[in-house]
């Protein structure tokens, strides 16, 4: 199937509203704001279809206007179901001047034999704030098909006025590379990448704060090191889906708790 999906967000005084909104079957979007007139738009993508099918070939676009600011959600685990060719998704997002843009998406499930393309292409100009994350499971483990799909390859880059300045690249084909070897995965079965970008912030401090809070998590491994533009990169490792992804939304809960109070003491 395949399938399309263009959304357009923009800011009218302080409030940030959905301008444009196109989809095809099986995209859906809905509003959940839960604050009327909040700056920051709260937008669900859902899916009427069970996951990504052999053949699928998904495109995404998204735009978030001058001063507006979008936070992305999804509806559950993406599945990748069992193929014999291959799918792909495509997803690229631009952030104009003193935009923001939050996307945490679900864990990615790959099922046995299942092959995954997916390419997250980022245009930023003077943004006020990016978070872009990612969650990759070994597969249904209690099903006992950990490691079992034959390909998924996740490649992200981020430009910042249209100069490259972060690209990550995950291929995992576990037929051919051994996923427990050294410089792997070393035993865990779930693996996490977080960006984190924001031109006004102290990242000494942020970084500090980050540590701190994953210290307390068990039976992780995890890292937070500068980005080459003002912000963080965040790899995490473990053996369950939840904790990762509850990691990922509590660092997103700790930056906008850490920037209110930075612009309450400038203030």
């Amino acid at each position: 199937m395949k399938a399309a999906l263009h959304i357009k967000v923009a800011a009218s005084g302080t409030t940030s509203f959905l301008q444009n909104s196109f989809c095809t079957t099986p995209f859906k979007v809905m509003n959940v704001t839960e604050v009327k007139n909040s700056k920051q738009l709260h937008l669900m993508l859902m899916s009427s279809s069970p996951g990504i099918l052999d053949g699928d070939v998904y495109d995404m676009k998204v735009e978030v206007a001058e001063n507006a600011s979008l936070h992305l959600h999804t509806q559950a685990y993406q599945r990748l179901f069992q193929m014999k060719g291959a799918a792909t998704q495509k997803l690229n997002v631009y952030v104009a001047d003193g935009a923001s843009f939050v996307f945490l998406p679900h864990p990615s499930v790959p099922h046995r034999q299942s092959n995954f393309v997916s390419r997250n292409t980022f245009y930023l100009s003077n943004y006020r704030r990016f978070i872009f994350g990612e969650v990759l499971t070994c597969g249904r483990k209690l099903n006992g098909e950990a490691f079992l799909f034959t390909k998924f390859h996740s490649s992200t880059e981020l430009y910042f006025h249209k100069k490259l300045v972060i690209k990550e690249n995950l291929l995992m084909q576990p037929a051919n590379i051994e996923v427990n070897a050294i410089g792997q995965l070393e035993g865990f079965t779930h693996q996490a990448s977080l960006i984190y970008l924001e031109e006004a912030i102290d990242l000494k401090a942020v970084q500090s704060l980050l540590l701190n809070l994953l210290s307390i998590e068990k039976n992780i491994e995890f890292g937070v090191s500068e980005a080459p533009v003002n912000g963080l990169i965040v790899r995490l490792l473990g053996n369950g889906a939840e904790q990762l992804r509850h990691c990922m939304l509590r660092i997103n809960i700790l930056l906008n708790e850490y920037t209110c109070k930075t612009l309450e003491h400038a203030d």
